[in-house]
Parts: C-alpha cells; structure tokens; sequence
C-alpha cells in the first residue's frame, strides 16, 4: 500500500526515482541486513508481493558462508526496471534475468522488509549468475548520518576496507552450499563507477517502461499496476482489492528451521 492506503505494485508503482536531478533511486528493501530468508518482489504474481523464494517445495534461505552472516548488505530492488531475459548485455555478453536491478545498500541501519528508502548509487558489480547478466548496484541510504562522504565506489573502498571484497566473495560462493559452482563476473570482479551504475539502471529502466507498454516479451512477468495511465495492464482500486482479497489469509509464521543457522566453511581459491 502507498501512503494513503491504496493498493499498489511495488515492482511497477513506486518511481524509479526520488531526485532525478541528484540521481537518487528508490530502493525497495526485500532482505533486512543480517538475515537469511530469499525473500524478493514476486515478478510474475498479481501485484508483485514481496515473498519467500520457494525451490523444490521449500522455502529458500541462504547459506552462511563463513564469515558472513545472512546478507551483509540491506538487500533489495530499484523499482521500475527489469532486466530484460531477451537483451544480450554489451558489456558482460549475457542477456538480464528477468527481475528488477539488484541493490545492496550499505548503510549503518539495519532495513525493514517492505521499506522504501532513497538511495545513492556509487558504482556496480556485474555477477554473472548460472548464465544470466545480474547486476548488483551499491549504494547507500540518503539518510545515513555519512551518507555525504559516499559519492563513488572509491569512497567505499576507503571508508570501509574491505566491504567491497567482502561483497564479491560472498556473491561468488553463496550457492555453493547448494551443490552449485561458484559464480563468475564480469570485468574480474571488478566494481564500476558511479557513472557507469546509473546508466546501467537507465538502460533497465528503458527496459521496464516497453515491458510495462506491452512492447515486448513479458513472458510470465505480471504487469497489473495502478499509476503507469498509458499501459495497457493498469487496472483500478477496486480490480486490485479483489486481487488482494482472493488472497489466502495470512497464517502465523512457520519457525525458521534450525539448519538456517548453521555455518559453512570453504577454502577461498
């Protein structure tokens, strides 16, 4: 819901930007700091939901790859693009992955799951996940007290040393665990400039806006929205509280299984 209550699509709805002219993004927070669920913005269910990843009946959770716990960073989405399955990157020689363009904010508080916050972007890491161009964007909370001392990538690596290569290594083993190999990168692992990020987020939004104008394959991504007038999926209040109220009724949270919390330990390469 937006602030006065009605219904929106937090894929779709929320603006891609808080201050076009200062390049700050909207920033949809999906995982809080610290914590394992998979939860992440449902791409292809009525009204794009935040919910838990389900693989093979179960819900997911990440592994803790020591020495990280849960996610490092608070963890969500820009709203309003999408990375499209059809577009061969030019720079990583991969097409997109089907879902809005990743964020890891890198702020001292800790997030809430749902909460919007306007960020700025200071560079990006091109992972390349089991085949699929997956960029994941830093940036950091406008609000944060030294949110003026961020303004590149380069003031991440002197603020907070070793952060940045935290975050590679925990992209690159956190589905090992799973059986899986490790992920690969463009560039070598290397983080691009802030320039850079946001024209990489520009090139998905422009993506975002022929999927939501019904110009392109939107495959089974669920386009329903309430604000975007001139798209063919926009629908009123009263079509989305039916949506909503055909829902299941919320139940009481299962209890996060003991194994979540169990550590693993690799060798680096």
């Amino acid at each position: 819901e937006d602030a006065a209550g009605r219904y929106i699509s937090p894929f779709h709805d929320i603006p891609i930007h808080a201050d076009a002219g200062k390049n700050v993004f909207n920033m949809v927070v999906e995982v809080p700091r610290w914590t394992n669920a998979k939860m992440e913005i449902a791409t292809k269910d009525p009204l794009n939901p935040i919910k838990q990843d389900v693989k093979k009946g179960k819900l997911r959770y990440v592994a803790n790859v020591f020495p990280h716990k849960g996610y490092i960073w608070n963890y969500g989405a820009i709203p309003q693009t999408w990375e499209d399955p059809a577009h061969k990157d030019e720079n990583t020689g991969c097409c997109g992955d089907n879902d809005p363009i990743d964020v890891c904010e890198i702020g001292s508080k800790v997030c809430s799951r749902g909460e919007v916050i306007k960020v700025k972007v200071l560079g990006t890491l091109a992972l390349i996940d089991e085949g699929e161009t997956d960029w994941k964007v830093i940036a950091i909370n406008v609000e944060d007290p030294e949110a003026d001392n961020y303004n590149d990538i380069n003031d991440v690596r002197r603020m907070k040393p070793g952060y940045l290569e935290a975050t590679v290594d925990w992209f690159r083993r956190y589905k090992v665990p799973d059986g899986k190999p490790e992920n690969q990168f463009a560039f070598n692992g290397e983080f691009k400039d802030k320039d850079f990020a946001v024209k990489v987020i520009k090139s998905t939004h422009e993506h975002w806006k022929a999927l939501i104008a019904k110009k392109t394959d939107r495959g089974e991504i669920n386009c329903t929205n309430l604000t975007v007038s001139d798209s063919p999926f926009c629908c009123s209040q009263e079509c989305a509280r039916a949506t909503v109220d055909a829902a299941p009724p919320g139940k009481a949270a299962n209890p996060i299984p003991p194994e979540v919390d169990k550590w693993f330990y690799y060798q680096k390469n």
